[in-house]
């Protein structure tokens, strides 16, 4: 199923590498397009939406739980 997962964090290239990481980790095929970004007005922030196909529950929780641990992250949604 497509699924969605909007993580938010401080505007730095260590936070982009962090989530793309984490969902590298636990997505096998996630296409070129699937992470698009959006910085807050003051650019202090970033907002990085990936789209993919979730093949299990488990899957998503292992991703939420790793979201939730990294320090980069601020919220996951």
């Amino acid at each position: 199923c497509e699924y969605m997962i909007k993580v938010m964090g401080k505007n730095t290239p260590e936070f982009e590498g962090t989530v793309l990481k984490i969902f590298t980790q636990h997505v096998r095929d996630l296409s070129e397009g699937a992470i698009s970004s959006r910085q807050s007005k003051e650019k202090n922030f970033l907002a990085l939406s990936i789209t993919f196909t979730a093949t299990s529950q488990e899957q998503l929780d292992q991703i939420y739980s790793a979201l939730s641990s990294a320090d980069d992250v601020i919220m996951a949604l």
